[in-house]
């Protein structure tokens, strides 16, 4: 399991000599991260650690992190020298293998950027009974998420995935019935593609779990329409009711959206950072409540698979029921469920 990391260009003894060991934090509320080829392990690191006291965050702070992530993502692994630096610097201490990382944590949060180990890296997590936040996206295929939800499930272990952009601006008004019952939504994110994962799991995933914060489950079928420059996708839920997203390759890129109710629309904000999302974390890490159900997730990664096989389909509907029937087979056919 565990992988080498020697030549990521500053050596584990280097980087902890240099910066020195954590500072104490009470049992239960020390998290470990697993993958330090994200922008989003030292955002959160930075908002845990920087402070001595932070009633936000109720005294949980980063203590260790096992650095190794993306095998073969150039924009991942070059990053990874300079990220132990900076955690390093804030108290955390570097280890060589996620078996030492769970010696020395009782939470993890799985920060690895490439969605294709998600799986074998949580493996152990669950196994050491170790409640888990994955971060986007869960998994590079929804078969794998089956295969860690189930896992989870059956050594009663709590497991939390999802988005920073679920917490836009203007979701919590809109969840709290600001414009009625939500009646459609059409979103938008930037959409990089990265040649090692489904089209939308890389960066899409972002402004379809926009579009699931708004919607809600229920969705039944999905068209995709796309270029080199542009996603659209089409999603019709049960209801009737219908939610678009808008991945974007050319132009302006940012995140939003329209969300449409009974009593009005609601325009959806900005980006507020990573600390809305790192609060639910903390909620989820406190209570092992999921604030999103492991259903939603599933949808949310059912959703993006089917507008894959739309796109290599010449943009036919493909009903999502169709897609979790097939990823459920293989699920089995590895023998875990």
């Amino acid at each position: 399991m565990a992988a080498s990391i020697s030549g990521i260009g500053l050596s584990l003894s280097a980087a902890n000599s240099k910066f020195g060991k954590q500072s104490t934090v009470l049992q239960g509320k020390r998290i470990g991260i697993i993958g330090l080829d994200t922008s989003h392990s030292v955002a959160f690191t930075k908002s845990l650690n920087n402070h001595e006291v932070n009633d936000g965050f109720n005294g949980y702070r980063i203590v260790a992190a096992y650095p190794y992530g993306s095998r073969d993502i150039v924009s991942s692994t070059e990053r990874i020298p300079g990220y132990i630096e900076e955690v390093s610097a804030l108290g955390v201490e570097i280890v060589e293998s996620i078996e030492k990382l769970l010696d020395r944590v009782d939470l993890v949060m799985l920060e690895t950027n490439d969605g294709r180990l998600h799986l074998e890296q949580s493996i152990p997590v669950i196994l050491a009974r170790k409640p888990i936040f994955i971060d986007k996206p869960m998994s590079a295929s929804l078969a794998d998420a089956i295969v860690i939800f189930e896992t989870a499930r059956k050594h009663n272990v709590p497991v939390f995935s999802s988005s920073s952009l679920r917490y836009i601006s203007g979701m919590d008004e809109i969840a709290a019935g600001k414009i009625g019952k939500i009646v459609g939504a059409e979103t938008y994110s930037p959409a990089k593609l990265e040649k090692t994962h489904p089209d939308l799991f890389w960066y899409g995933i972002h402004g379809v779990e926009t579009l699931f914060a708004a919607m809600g489950t229920g969705c039944k079928s999905v068209i995709r329409v796309s270029n080199q420059d542009t996603d659209l996708v089409i999603g019709t839920w049960m209801d009737g009711r219908i939610g678009t997203f808008r991945g974007i390759r050319k132009g302006k890129s940012d995140y939003g959206g329209t969300v449409f109710g009974e009593n009005g629309i609601s325009v959806l904000g900005s980006f507020d950072g990573y600390n809305p999302l790192l609060l639910q974390i903390i909620r989820f890490f406190q209570t092992g409540d999921a604030p999103v159900r492991l259903e939603e997730t599933i949808e949310i990664l059912a959703f993006m698979e089917a507008a894959d096989l739309s796109k290599a389909n010449n943009c036919t509907s493909v009903e999502l029921e169709t897609v979790m029937r097939r990823a459920m087979a293989e699920a089995n056919d590895r023998n875990i469920l």
